[in-house]
């Protein structure tokens, strides 16, 4: 969005002497800064954003949101009394000038690629904007807000959360009218007393629509189902699910992608998993909000690519390669694992990266997915770092296949390293891990 600079220093209390200045574009990072931008002062654990102010207004920016201590007599700059409050701020004023739709898209697993998803089909009938990355939280979503373009008649934003309360003061942001919750899971559960805090925390994008506002919701999920409730108007979607509005049949998995009909309209996707057809089927009941004939979208659902790291297929020396290595919790490792269980393959090979956030219940889940990934007839077993020692050790004691070969490494690079001495022409190989546990490396290694 472009705004005068002078318009939103009165968004936030604040004077600037400037006038006819143009704000064109918004940032927190000073090495990213562009002629034009406006660049908030943020603060840190480690870093402080006023120690980079007099080299970004030289970068071109037009001005910058300090905190009203900075010592600094530069007229360009906007003082406030907090720098991530105004930041927010900023994007709640911007928000009220937007006319557009906002769609709010959150869940424990599953958020960015439905967030794709909605878009993607969206765009097929009007411009859209969405949440760049996974720009979810207290200062992602206010800049995903604050850089979408005015024209755009539907804004399609992620919105995440590590503690209750989260999503309610992103949604008192963004205030989206539709609502898309994909699942609820056990991930940031070492932030909450039991899976139930978790719903609880979840149903703040649906407590949070306006009158007239749809909450899109997972008919699938229990939990989710139930976010009806305080609906002002709910529409479900499921797989071959008899109660939900939008419902997926005759679904096909293959390793090439998946195949369902909605209506008796054939669809086809290269996106694998049943979790990416829940995610097809978000989008769909969205488009369906907009008017959208769920016949006129065959050909954008087909287009559809897999994000980086989410689900990408690959093929190295005659092996088939999944690469999920962006993130991971209990209920996205089991849908990868059912991906590489139906994929074709000589071995099935598994490199499991350990899961954070998970608290106390750290160890139960990694020794319930390392379960799940004996009985999907996981032929070899790597877990990286911490936690998902306590997987490798319960996929041995399964004894599900007393062929198969487990193994815990310290580092994604020795994980590799051992990887490419034993992988050979006909394997299929899962890659996933939580972000900070940083999987991607053993690919990397592995394919050096």
């Amino acid at each position: 969005m472009t705004f005068e600079l002078a318009a939103i220093a009165a968004a936030l209390g604040c004077s600037i002497a400037a006038t006819g200045v143009k704000v064109t574009g918004w940032s927190i990072d000073s090495r990213t800064v562009q002629s034009g931008d406006l660049f908030f002062a943020l603060k840190g654990p480690s870093h402080d954003g006023h120690q980079y102010v007099t080299q970004v207004l030289a970068a071109g920016a037009v001005g910058a949101v300090v905190e009203d201590k900075f010592a600094s007599a530069d007229a360009r700059l906007l003082r406030v009394g907090d720098t991530l409050v105004a930041l927010q701020k900023a994007a709640s004023w911007a928000r009220e000038q937007y006319q557009g739709t906002v769609i709010g898209v959150t869940g424990s697993a599953g958020k960015t690629s439905t967030k794709d998803v909605i878009a993607a089909l969206l765009a097929t009938a009007m411009p859209v904007g969405k949440t760049i990355g996974n720009f979810n939280n207290h200062v992602g979503l206010p800049l995903s807000i604050l850089r979408m373009p005015m024209a755009t008649q539907a804004a399609v934003l992620e919105l995440g959360m590590n503690h209750a309360g989260e999503i309610r003061d992103l949604s008192a942001i963004s205030r989206q009218k539709i609502a898309v919750v994909t699942n609820v899971g056990s991930a940031h559960i070492e932030n909450f007393e039991s899976i139930e805090g978790i719903a609880a925390a979840k149903r703040e994008i649906v407590e949070g629509l306006p009158a007239d506002g749809v909450a899109i919701l997972n008919a699938d999920d229990a939990r989710v189902a139930k976010f009806a409730d305080v609906a002002p108007r709910a529409v479900t979607f499921g797989l071959e699910n008899p109660h939900a509005d939008v419902c997926a049949r005759n679904v096909r998995l293959t390793g090439d992608g998946v195949h369902f009909t909605v209506d008796g309209i054939d669809f086809a996707s290269p996106l694998v998993g049943r979790h990416s057809v829940l995610n097809i089927l978000a989008g769909l009941a969205v488009a369906r909000e907009f008017g959208i004939e769920t016949r006129s979208l065959q050909a954008a659902v087909r287009a559809i690519e897999p994000g980086k790291m989410r689900g990408e297929k690959l093929t190295h020396r005659g092996m088939l390669i999944w690469n999920d290595c962006y993130n991971s919790n209990p209920d996205a490792a089991k849908a990868m694992l059912d991906v590489l269980r139906d994929t074709p393959a000589q071995r099935k090979i598994a490199v499991l990266g350990e899961m954070l956030e998970l608290g106390q219940q750290a160890e139960a889940l990694h020794r319930e997915v390392g379960v799940y990934a004996a009985r999907c007839g996981v032929s070899i077993l790597f877990g990286v770092r911490g936690a998902a020692q306590f997987l490798v050790h319960a996929a041995r004691d399964a004894g599900v296949l007393n062929s198969a070969a487990y193994h815990f490494f310290e580092t994604p690079e020795e994980a590799g390293d051992r990887l490419r001495e034993i992988a050979r022409e006909g394997d299929a190989i899962l890659f996933k891990g939580s972000r900070g546990t940083q999987v991607e490396r053993a690919l990397q290694r592995f394919l050096s």
